[in-house]
């Protein structure tokens, strides 16, 4: 607990005033030493409401802290709440909607929650972008009526002893920071404008090979991650180019956006990301975990434009409005990571699969880097606290899951609901030999070829549209399998069972499609409880200073799941993959590239791969 401008006198209002808890006796106030005083003189200013002192640890030098670990005794007063346990606040920023949720700590059932949608802006095709000022305040309406709905239930924020951000990754956002405005929209983690800049980092790496660079970073060079997406905001934005030469522009992902607005923004703002968002820029140096200067200097930004990489679970700072002031932020994870520590995946072997508008399939390798060479990303999977050791993991992301859906409703018309899709599926026993590949913009995971697009092939005068929606959701299996079979031949063995969470999994069929069509049991939990949400919370609570959440102890109310087990032999599995993988074939080189100048040596040229 700690305001570090406070007065002494605020302090003590602060102690008189404040509701303690019978879970926690102790708690840690940081206070900036005043000119010439001691810590005897501190004590006794603080010794009228409070039992027992003990200074823990204390620099005399003026503008430096002390901590003073205070033992009180105290009544709660009876307009407190009834309940005294402690509560997690949970900040979830999505690609299509943010929201706030509370937790009771090591419980895995939400309190409260709150949403609010996200306008998606699609000036052209393949861009997506997001309105950074609508993400701020959707956040800040989430905790406001959050906050009242809690203390309707008959808790308090002064219940709430951490808060913890979970993000969309790679999307990345350009400010000002003497004004605190955007210089740009928020470029989404699927924008596939920075197309064209490929070409310009490939020149610069050895053979022009998209995976030049992973011994870095772990990472191909593609349009999906942070550093291309910062490098087309230089080159296509006045603005952002000005705010550089005038030493006023920041870049940073989702989660730093938030945290430097929540912690005072351009009146001294932290300006942080921690190592699972960092790790997604391709900026990050993989083993050193900071900002590497051979990455910076192939995508020429400056590492003094980005945020300092903090571990994913520290007292990083407190929030310095609205009603959660004074509440520190004590987690940051990217949304696939806070899914991984929410299925508890915290031994080398375990992965999840997250299902929602894309895919994101997530492997745990421990302690150790492990390089892919099968077209898998390699990731920092939590750093929980400063001295605590990394944990890695490979990753495969799929582009198009759940947004194929939406396609067949909002452009083909052939589902009146997303909803729907099951009940149409399910009206014909087979795909009728029907396969989709829903390459909107490219091809993710394992394949990373941006000049696929999407294709049905298998069409016949029999095809009905619940042939194609059955063909959609089997896409999304077929995609997971890509991913299990890199991760298989990366790690030298099959996993044997599959977590899944997401929006998506609600869909029975597609579920027990999954099952059949991988060969291996689907662990899926229930809809009621949000995994990126739960995860960190989690990391909120267990963090050194917060320590009301043991991470690896069985939680009180375990998570309810199911299992789908596979009803396919595993030739008539293969059989179908074999053609799956025939219809990816040709999906390939439909998109024409253009070549710069740097690649061709010539003036720019139209080609189409092959």
């Amino acid at each position: 607990m700690g305001f570090d401008t406070a007065t002494l006198n605020e302090y003590r209002e602060l102690v008189e005033n404040i509701q303690w808890y019978k879970w926690n006796p102790s708690f840690v106030l940081h206070y900036r030493l005043q000119p010439g005083q001691t810590d005897d003189q501190l004590l006794k200013a603080l010794a009228s409401p409070i039992k027992t002192t003990t200074v823990l640890q204390s620099k005399k030098e003026l503008g430096q802290y002390c901590f003073i670990k205070v033992f009180v005794a105290m009544p709660v007063s009876s307009n407190s709440s009834n309940n005294n346990d402690p509560l997690i606040g949970v900040i979830i920023e999505g690609t299509e909607e943010a929201r706030f949720v509370v937790y009771k700590a090591e419980d895995t059932r939400e309190i409260v929650s709150y949403s609010v949608r996200i306008t998606q802006i699609c000036p052209k095709e393949g861009w997506l972008e997001h309105n950074p000022v609508e993400i701020l305040h959707a956040v800040r309406e989430c905790i406001s009526y959050g906050v009242e709905n809690l203390e309707k239930l008959n808790y308090g924020v002064e219940d709430i002893v951490a808060v913890g951000i979970s993000n969309q990754r790679e999307t990345t956002i350009a400010w000002d920071s003497a004004t605190g405005e955007p210089l740009y929209n928020a470029i989404v983690w699927s924008d596939s404008r920075a197309d064209s800049t490929v070409d310009q980092i490939l020149a610069k790496v050895p053979d022009n090979s998209k995976n030049a660079l992973m011994p870095l970073c772990g990472l191909p060079i593609s349009p999906y991650f942070s550093a291309l997406k910062m490098r087309w905001l230089i080159d296509s934005v006045p603005a952002v180019r000005r705010a550089m030469r005038e030493q006023r522009c920041r870049f940073g992902t989702v989660d730093s956006w938030l945290v430097w607005n929540l912690t005072g923004g351009k009146k001294g703002g932290l300006f942080i990301t921690d190592v699972t968002n960092a790790s997604r820029t391709m900026l990050m140096n993989i083993e050193s975990l900071q900002w590497d200067p051979i990455l910076c200097r192939y995508f020429n930004i400056a590492a003094n434009l980005l945020p300092e990489i903090r571990s994913s679970s520290e007292i990083y700072g407190y929030i310095t409005e609205g009603p959660l002031k004074g509440i520190p932020i004590s987690a940051i994870l990217g949304n696939q990571q806070s899914s991984l520590i929410g299925e508890r995946c915290f031994k080398e072997g375990q992965a999840k699969s997250t299902y929602r508008k894309g895919c994101f399939l997530v492997y745990n390798t421990g302690a150790s880097v492990m390089h892919s060479t099968h077209g898998l990303e390699t990731t920092v999977a939590y750093k929980m606290g400063k001295n605590a050791p990394a944990v890695y993991a490979l990753e495969g992301s799929v582009a198009v899951a759940g947004s194929a859906i939406k396609w067949l409703k909002n452009n083909v018309n052939i589902l009146k609901e997303v909803g729907d899709a099951e009940t149409a599926a399910a009206d014909v026993p087979s795909t009728g030999d029907v396969y989709f590949v829903p390459a909107f913009s490219g091809l993710y995971a394992p394949y990373w070829r941006k000049d696929a697009r999407g294709i049905i092939c298998g069409l016949t005068q029999f095809t009905t549209k619940s042939h194609i929606i059955r063909a959609a959701l089997e896409a999304v299996c077929f995609q997971t399998r890509d991913i299990l079979e890199a991760m298989a031949k990366d790690c030298g063995h099959h996993l044997t069972k599959l977590q899944v969470d997401g929006k998506m999994t609600e869909n029975k069929l597609l579920m027990q499609l999954q099952a059949d069509l991988c060969g291996i049991p689907v662990e899926r939990t229930a809809m009621s409880v949000r995994m990126e949400a739960l995860g960190v919370a989690m990391a909120a609570g267990q963090a050194e200073g917060i320590g009301v959440w043991d991470i690896y102890k069985e939680p009180q109310t375990p998570v309810p799941r199911d299992v789908f087990l596979p009803t396919t032999t595993h030739e008539e599995r293969d059989a179908r993959y074999s053609k799956w993988k025939m219809a990816v074939k040709r999906s390939l080189g439909w998109a024409t590239t253009k070549k710069s100048v740097a690649m061709t040596g010539n003036d720019a040229v139209i080609t189409v791969n092959s």
